[in-house]
């Protein structure tokens, strides 16, 4: 029975999180309440270094009032190293009730000094084996331990990537560690509890080393070793025996290096593993390693160990292949039924010395033939010897391949057909914990949302990646900033933009000026909406997690950023020197070009604008009064000077753009009636355009934002449901199963896009899916309330083009759920409130006197607050489940036209139907739009039809739309 319980304590972002380095942690907990709006009044945190015994604690906050419950900063006594500390909490709320303990949760952590470290770099001695060998390194020790072990722990990493076996068992299933930062500056560490996997007396440690991103092939064919040329590990283990001893065995001199079966392993290249050269038993004790060579100590660049920030790369679910089949080329491929990132798992029976060769790609040609063309220099190649002992599995170990699709070459018997039960594919990508969920009335708007999940789970991958397949697979930063909102929605990704700012603090230039790509392997520095990710994403976070402390970190990174921009040309106020992508892949680019029509320098302005906002922002969070004036001045004067130099008197743009149009008006650049104007203006350049867009990586992010905030929602969502190209769904019915790089990467015949740039798994357009939860399903914030502390629930129904829709978002303080549905008759609002928040609710065109909550008017509930506006009824509620339904003023007519009588109803053949029953000799019925077909140009053609009144009034009496009557006799 719930009455009042603490739950889903976290550290950090995470659950029990091992090894970690932050001196002063914080904890966050959620609530759960049998009783609406409940609020937390007080809390107390007990912390101990003793799970059993919370009678002696380090730190005890006493009863706290408070209703804080999210990143409580510990501040007991100074924390020690390698230590586990326990914690638990209770509540007290505005009901006077008080909570039981919480389960006991814990973080543990890592190295605090480094002078704690007594692990040595090591590499094999280059005379005995080429540092430059494409094999992968096996590294070993044995080492023996005495009776009695408490409890071990191993902490270490290794350059590029490692895994990591104890008495011949992987340690852990994380898989390419230690990720990727800026190796120069920061370089992770992990620790592993292996308490359970040694054993008194004779152990053996082994490690493979890998190139990775550390020094393997990057950016461009042959650009190798960019952070360095050598491979090495840097490992402890500590044993704590019962009598409380330890012991410590790191890597030095005396561990010994081999080569093994991986004779190659790349991340854009894949990998080959001749299974005839395993060395059985190489990470076990009493393994005979007289033949291996020595190791020596390798001088290294790294400048700071940190304990791993990011969640861990894992396998997070495993797919069957839907199909196999022979293409007309005559190669064997196997259909995985998603575009995915990972490695494909088998298993074969084979002589030994068998080659089987595994070729990844993402679609298949116009002519059903597997299409690697986009991959430019990345060959996406697995190769597999076997030795010939019976059944043998196989997937690579330190390479990863975005594909739907896999060649098959070699395999035992497959001109009879493969076996596709031997087969399986491993999705990849970093563990993060699902958040949220979009659903609606619209298959299609649900394959969507499906392929924006996808693609994101295939670009994050330890960075926040633009693709997955080709030779690229980097962190580009416009990328990341224009999706950050919806991958927020879709995952918790606290702790993985945690890391990667850390990297791109890192690795911004002195002046201020921010690389392409994080981490920096690409150069080129300054473009608008590129670098602007420095100010966007910390402030993302902090609107979505309320981390004031993320914030603090980041901002003086921040405040660099804009002071790069104010120190550009002759006017501080106007951003119209340097280099920058502009609308990248606009459709309305000029012939041959990736750039847009949109001035670079109106973009580049509404950027410095919007990075000028969010600092001052920052500053005011962060009670820097002096820098909140400064910064409120210069935003002031940039809005001042974009108004002098791109709008009109009259209030007109001076680029008649679309994405001119969405841009000004997502960031207020205009006001008054030249921000009506611009917004009319969208419109009709939408319209116009027959409900499609040409906007490309700057402007299609907001422009259904802009649409709906303008007063043209309708628009917006026509703009969505549009199935021809350039469209979302586009897409989706050409079979896309991830986000594609062009609007038209697959063109209506059947061609590519060009080869040189075509990625199936770019989920920038993914962007689309944060207006979806909060215009379309309504869940948003109140900005003034971080981390959803207050909560606007505000859907905007699209008539018949939608009839229902729901989103869900685990936030901080728990779960959040939007979803309404639409009949001719009724509305229908479910809501759902976490405890320790409040929130505003919009029922969008109800009158007060219809509206009913859990089948009570709405005046005689619990509700007390409500405004009766235009918008329809508003309602201040606390945390708990609400159901309110009201009567459908509107039907599910959207707009009736006076020059062609269109009726909007959901089911197209009946409303056809009814039309030819009421008035059976018209040949024409008249035009009915509907979900289910696009227009009726595709079933008849259109031709005048002049129904009399009565007629008219038949088939509305016929839909149920009786209150449409006297509108319609007045025509």
């Amino acid at each position: 029975m719930i009455d009042i319980k603490v739950e889903a304590l976290t550290c950090e972002y995470r659950t029990n999180p091992l090894g970690i380095d932050i001196k002063r942690p914080r904890v966050s907990w959620k609530i759960q309440s049998d009783r609406r709006c409940t609020m937390q009044t007080a809390y107390q945190i007990q912390v101990s270094p003793n799970q059993e015994n919370f009678t002696e604690t380090l730190w005890d906050t006493g009863v706290v009032q408070s209703d804080e419950s999210i990143h409580i900063e510990y501040s007991g006594p100074e924390l020690n190293s390698r230590t586990r500390y326990f914690y638990r909490v209770k509540v007290w709320d505005n009901f006077d009730r008080e909570s039981n303990w919480s389960e006991t949760a814990w973080w543990e952590t890592g190295l605090l000094d480094s002078e704690e470290w007594q692990a040595e770099w090591i590499t094999p001695e280059p005379k005995e084996i080429d540092p430059l060998t494409e094999s992968i390194f096996l590294l070993r020790k044995e080492f023996t331990l005495k009776t009695g072990i408490s409890s071990a722990r191993i902490y270490g990493t290794g350059v590029g990537l490692y895994e990591l076996f104890l008495n011949g068992n992987r340690v852990s299933d994380e898989l390419l560690a230690p990720g990727w930062t800026s190796y120069h500056k920061r370089l992770q560490y992990q620790t592993y509890d292996v308490t359970l996997q040694l054993q008194d007396g004779c152990n053996a440690i082994g490690i493979m080393l890998a190139d990775g991103w550390y020094k393997g092939n990057l950016v461009r064919e042959n650009n190798r070793n960019i952070y360095g040329d050598r491979r090495a590990a840097f490992f402890q283990i500590h044993v704590t025996y019962n009598d409380g001893t330890e012991e410590v065995i790191a890597t030095d001199t005396t561990w010994k290096a081999s080569t093994g079966p991986i004779l190659f392993s790349e991340i854009y290249h894949g990998e080959t593993f001749d299974a005839r050269l395993e060395q059985k038993g190489w990470s076990q004790s009493e393994f005979n390693d007289v033949d291996w060579a020595d190791t020596i100590i390798q001088e290294m660049p790294i400048t700071r160990l940190v304990a791993q920030e990011n969640v861990p790369t894992r396998v997070t679910e495993v797919l069957k292949p839907i199909d196999s089949f022979v293409t007309p080329s005559g190669d064997t491929v196997i259909d995985m039924g998603q575009n995915m990132v990972g490695r494909i798992r088998f298993k074969v029976n084979a002589p030994a010395g068998t080659r089987i060769v595994l070729k990844h790609a993402e679609v298949l040609d116009k002519d059903g033939n597997i299409y690697f063309g986009n991959l430019k220099f990345a060959k996406q190649k697995v190769e597999y010897i076997t030795k010939g002992e019976g059944t043998e599995t196989f997937a690579p170990h330190f390479t990863f391949q975005g594909f739907r699709y896999v060649k098959i070459e070699g395999y035992p018997g497959q001109e009879n057909g493969l076996p596709l039960e031997n087969f399986v594919g491993e999705v990849i990508h970093s563990d993060m914990v699902q958040a949220g969920n979009f659903e609606c009335s619209n298959p299609l708007i649900n394959r969507l949302q499906q392929n924006i999940v996808w693609g994101q789970r295939g670009n994050f991958l330890d960075v926040p990646t633009d693709c997955p397949q080709r030779s690229e697979r980097l962190g580009w930063t416009a990328d990341a900033q224009v999706f950050i909102q919806t991958a927020l929605f879709n995952y918790q990704g606290g702790s993985f933009f945690t890391k990667w700012l850390r990297d791109l603090k890192a690795d911004q230039l002195p002046d201020g000026n921010v690389p392409f790509v994080i981490p920096n392997v690409e150069g080129g520095v300054g473009s608008a909406a590129w670098g602007d990710a420095v100010t966007i994403i910390p402030w993302t976070l902090y609107q979505t997690y309320g981390d004031e402390r993320l914030l603090a970190e980041q901002y003086d990174s921040m405040k660099a950023w804009v002071e790069y921009i104010r120190r550009q040309g002759k006017n501080e106020n106007l951003w119209n020197t340097g280099f920058h992508f502009g609308d990248w892949l606009a459709l309305d680019a000029k012939e041959n070009s990736f750039v847009g029509a949109t001035p670079k320098d109106f973009i580049a302005t509404v950027f410095y604008a919007y990075s000028t906002r969010i600092l001052r922002d920052a500053a005011k969070v962060l009670g820097k009064s002096n820098e909140v004036q400064e910064y409120s001045n210069l935003l002031n004067n940039i809005m001042e000077q974009f108004n002098h130099e791109f709008v009109s008197p009259s209030g007109r743009l001076v680029s008649p753009t679309q994405t001119a149009h969405v841009i000004t008006l997502m960031f207020d650049m205009v006001e008054g009636e030249a921000k009506e104007r611009t917004a009319h203006e969208l419109n009709e350049l939408i319209i116009q355009n027959d409900y499609h867009l040409n906007t490309g990586f700057v402007g299609t992010p907001y422009i259904c934002f802009a649409l709906s905030k303008g007063g043209y929602h309708e628009t917006a969502v026509k703009l969505l449901m549009k199935e021809d190209y350039p469209s979302w769904l586009y897409q989706i019915k050409k079979g896309a199963t991830t986000i594609w790089e062009h609007w038209d990467s697959i063109k209506p015949d059947g061609s590519f896009w060009s080869d040189q740039m075509n990625s199936f798994n770019h989920y920038a357009y993914g962007s689309i899916g944060n207006w979806m939860y909060k215009t379309i399903a309504g869940l948003d914030m109140d900005p003034g309330s971080p981390a959803y502390k207050k909560i606007r629930i505000e859907p905007k129904f699209a008539g018949i083009q939608l009839t229902n829709a729901r989103a869900v978002y685990d936030s901080i303080y728990g779960k959040i759920r939007s979803s309404w549905r639409l009949t001719q008759e009724e509305v229908e609002i479910e809501v759902e409130i976490p405890a320790n928040t409040t929130a505003e609710i919009l029922l969008p065109n109800a009158q007060l006197l219809d509206v009913t909550e859990g089948g009570i008017r709405l005046g005689s509930s619990d509700i007390h607050s409500f405004l009766v506006t235009e918008e329809g009824v508003r309602l201040t509620v606390g945390s708990g489940s609400y159901h309110f339904k009201y009567r459908n003023a509107r039907g599910l007519r959207t707009v009736f036209t006076e020059e062609t009588k269109i009726i909007d109803f959901l089911d197209y053949p009946e409303a056809v139907a009814i039309v030819e029953r009421v008035s059976p000799g018209i040949t024409k019925p008249p035009r009915i739009f509907s979900t289910k077909a696009r227009s009726l140009k595709e079933l008849v053609e259109l031709q005048e039809n002049n129904l009399s009144d009565d007629k008219v009034i038949a088939i509305i009496e016929e839909l149920n739309l009786l209150n449409e009557k006297e509108a319609l006799l007045k025509h």
